[in-house]
């Protein structure tokens, strides 16, 4: 049945994910500027996301928002706990932003050049980030009572790294289907070859998290590899590799160039089921569930009230904004 805590608990993945995609492409631009060193290219690459990329964030701050008000003990022991790169990500989501918008007002060209690395490393930081808070909460948080019991390194472990680093390629990704999507030309078929190197770098470190996160914890060892669990897990994988295989042909054909971009969000579609798969029903894994870290019954319906009318609009407004500026990117003409 789904009870009021479950809806609020599958509403903020919702939205979580759909920063991750929005954001996560967005980020990947920058993580490729490296790759196009011309300014014609990076010029290029950055108006494919100027219309939209100021509204990706609004997913974040609903997530966040969002975990304080239904669930305030998960926010009160997590928060802590991942401080560092917590802080690390939303200065680099700062900086990146006055990036993006001091290089169009950079008069000299090597002070522009400044601001395109302040991009770069802004983008690389927030998603190595993201991706470090993600393996340190699913590694485990150690629970004292009703706060955090840990000390202020724990977040920095293999696992957590190899996430960070999974999640950068990832993003990287989505960047390139991204450009794909909107480009033509030359510029388009170097970000096919990106594309294809960075498939690989992703799927490697699906493969790589998947075979450590059963160990982390015996929960997720049952979860994932117990009898007859693992009957009803496996159809996961199967359309893991079955979506990156057709990642990998999509991106060397010419027709369809929207294919890899959906099949990349695929890919990632796949990784949550499977971080959902490992949580559930706990949000700090294995030490506290859902219904222990929820606020009042009351609270949660009345913000559930103001978020099932929000939620919709924020949709409705950023799907307008990605039709309105649909179709190819001309470096010269804009979008035709």
């Amino acid at each position: 049945m789904l009870d009021l805590t479950t809806a609020w608990a599958l509403l903020l993945a919702f939205a979580v994910f759909v920063y991750v995609v929005l954001d996560g492409f967005d980020l990947g631009i920058g993580i490729l500027y490296p790759f196009f060193p011309k300014k014609r290219d990076r010029d290029l690459m950055m108006n494919s996301v100027a219309p939209v990329w100021d509204g990706n964030e609004t997913w974040l701050v609903l997530g966040g928002g969002g975990l304080f008000a239904a669930f305030p003990l998960a926010y009160a022991i997590i928060l802590p706990a991942l401080y560092p790169p917590i802080i690390a990500m939303l200065l680099a989501l700062v900086f990146r932003g006055v990036a993006f918008e001091f290089r169009w007002r950079a008069v000299r060209p090597r002070t522009k050049v400044y601001w395109d690395w302040a991009f770069i490393g802004g983008s690389v930081l927030a998603a190595l980030c993201q991706g470090i808070a993600l393996g340190a909460l699913l590694q485990g948080i150690e629970v004292d009572g009703r706060a955090y019991g840990g000390g202020w390194w724990d977040w920095l472990t293999p696992f957590s790294l190899l996430t960070g680093v999974s999640v950068v390629c990832g993003y990287a990704l989505l960047g390139a289907c991204w450009l794909n999507l909107k480009t033509e030309g030359d510029f388009q078929l170097r970000v096919r070859e990106l594309a294809r190197r960075f498939a690989v770098a992703t799927v490697a470190g699906i493969v790589l998290v998947s075979l450590a996160t059963p160990f982390l914890d015996a929960g997720f060892f049952d979860r994932w590899l117990s009898w007859p669990q693992i009957l009803i897990v496996a159809p996961v994988p199967v359309l893991v590799a079955a979506l990156a295989g057709a990642l990998w042909v999509s991106i060397t054909r010419d027709n369809l160039d929207w294919l890899p971009f959906v099949l990349a969000i695929g890919l990632f579609v796949m990784c949550f089921v499977g971080l959902g798969i490992s949580m559930w029903p706990y949000v700090i894994p294995n030490s506290v569930t859902l219904e222990e870290a929820a606020a009042p019954y009351e609270s949660q319906l009345f913000m559930f009230v103001g978020a099932a009318v929000l939620v919709p609009v924020i949709l409705i407004y950023t799907g307008y904004a990605y039709w309105v500026f649909r179709g190819k990117l001309d470096p010269d003409d804009g979008y035709h």
